[in-house]
């Protein structure tokens, strides 16, 4: 296995900046996931590690030896796309076979890594059949195992879960997971799906418009977001964003007036997350305008003098419905204070409610 390091590395075609200059370090054996919206660089940063693209400036790494000039098919990299891109008129056999073909590898041991693999991600039933005559899961697994026969010092994985059902990519979300640490291999997953980032990979790099926003683990980037986008994009149901204005020790948000901690005067916005509302006796007045049941959890949608809020609960069934009078509170500890000149996180700020008080 290898280590990754791209020093500053970037992509432009013509006028068209895919990258703007990036340095980043993905150590031996790590899973890390590029995360963000579509257009923010993170595919064309997969294609510049396998060798597919050029970087426009900077140097790529591997283990310390630059692999610029490389070509894709020296560079030691399993990639798995979306499309799974399968041969159709082969068999299982055959296209897990098909990255062995110039490895200069003898017959009976290229059977003996098709067999190690194909069993590695539970498809050594399947064998002789053809792509058309199986599942969208076990494609994906073949598509896996064809990356892995070879042993490559990097496993890339583009975007590899899109094509299957909500049900079967929670499956394949713990079984890729697993079969990472298995084997130790160094694990680079392009994805704009923030659950799959945050549950399969060590870190995330949260991109966006070609920029790297943030590098952290999934716990840093929910908790301690750099900025708006991160805290908006990071997180589900979505974080709740109220806009206010900081002048002293106090922040108005409409008619609503907030007391503050570590605030500099100026336009802020506020970030709560659903699950960090809770309901009081006393506290922030709304009432219910809407409940979302969510298996085991009841997402409220509440409108106050702060806008509407989303709630999220645990619970099978609503503890209120739409119309009721509620109150709701939230502990200054896990509000969240940018800056609207910039959207950057205010560090150490803080709000909280004065119960009573308008």
């Amino acid at each position: 296995m290898a280590r990754i390091e791209l020093s500053n590395v970037s992509k432009r075609w013509e006028e068209v900046v895919a990258l703007e200059p990036t340095d980043l370090v993905i150590e031996n054996g790590e899973f890390v996931a590029l995360l963000g919206p579509s257009g923010c660089g993170k595919s064309t940063t997969l294609l510049m590690l396998a060798g597919i693209y050029r970087p426009t400036t900077g140097t790529i790494k591997f283990d310390g030896h630059v692999v610029n000039d490389v070509e894709a098919k020296d560079r030691d990299v399993g990639i798995v796309f979306q499309s799974y891109a399968l041969y159709p008129h082969m068999t299982v056999r055959e296209n897990i076979q098909f990255p062995l073909r110039f490895k200069g590898i003898s017959k009976s041991e290229a059977e003996q890594r098709i067999k190690d693999v194909a069993r590695m991600v539970r498809v050594e039933d399947l064998l002789d059949r053809r792509p058309s005559q199986i599942s969208g899961g076990q494609q994906q697994r073949v598509a896996l195992a064809r990356a892995l026969v070879k042993r490559p010092q990097f496993l890339l994985l583009d975007e590899p879960l899109s094509n299957l059902d909500a049900t079967l990519r929670i499956v394949m979300r713990a079984e890729i997971r697993h079969l990472q640490r298995e084997i130790g291999v160094t694990t680079i997953l392009v994805t704009h799906d923030q659950i799959e980032a945050t549950t399969m990979a060590d870190r995330v790099v949260c991109m966006s418009k070609g920029r790297v926003e943030q590098v952290g683990t999934p716990q840093e980037l929910y908790l301690r977001p750099n900025n708006i986008f991160i805290a908006s994009f990071v997180g589900a149901p979505q974080i709740n964003l109220v806009h206010g204005h900081a002048h002293g020790d106090v922040v108005s948000v409409r008619d609503r007036i907030l007391r503050g901690a570590g605030l500099a005067a100026g336009a802020v916005t506020i970030g709560l997350r659903p699950e960090h509302l809770s309901f009081a006796e006393d506290g922030l007045p709304g009432r219910i305008g809407d409940v979302e049941m969510m298996g085991r959890e009841m997402l409220y949608f509440i409108e106050t003098d702060m806008g509407t809020l989303r709630l999220l609960e645990a619970g099978t069934a609503p503890r209120f419905a739409a119309g009721e009078a509620i109150h709701l509170t939230f502990d200054a500890a896990d509000s969240l204070v940018f800056s609207r000149e910039n959207g950057a996180l205010i560090p150490d700020a803080h709000v909280f409610l004065s119960i009573g008080a308008n």
